[in-house]
């Protein structure tokens, strides 16, 4: 199956596997419970977690649907992450790449809602 999405530099690609890696292995706690509905194809369609697109690292994807979900923490909102997360969405959706980005609230209190809008992506 042809994803035609680009990989990082190679330059940087071993310090973005670690970084990955690293991610998996310390979950947020937000990360943990959507994780627990998302894997082993638990919403109809196989996501990954901690994966590497180009030189960023998202949350989680389905690479099928291009679709990226992120849990967004608290420091999301300091100004020099918001322009790098506007940065960051630009060059994803010129691949081709839908994303939709859920608070760690949200995920904690409103799971149901997560994912009922988790699947309305994947009618779009």
């Amino acid at each position: 199956m042809n994803y035609d999405y680009q990989t990082a530099d190679p330059t940087r690609y071993l310090i973005l596997k670690e970084q990955a890696a690293w991610n998996r292995n310390h979950p947020t706690e937000a990360e943990i419970l959507l994780w627990n509905y998302l894997r082993c194809d638990g919403l109809g369609r196989p996501f990954k977690r901690q994966h590497i697109i180009g030189d960023y690292i998202v949350d989680f994807v389905c690479l099928s649907e291009k679709l990226i979900v992120e849990i967004d923490g608290g420091y999301h909102s300091l100004p020099e992450q918001v322009i790098s997360d506007e940065q960051r969405t630009e060059w994803l959706e010129k691949r081709g790449f839908r994303i939709v980005c859920f608070t760690n609230n949200e995920v904690f209190y409103d799971i149901k809602d997560v994912l009922e809008t988790i699947k309305e992506y994947f009618e779009k």
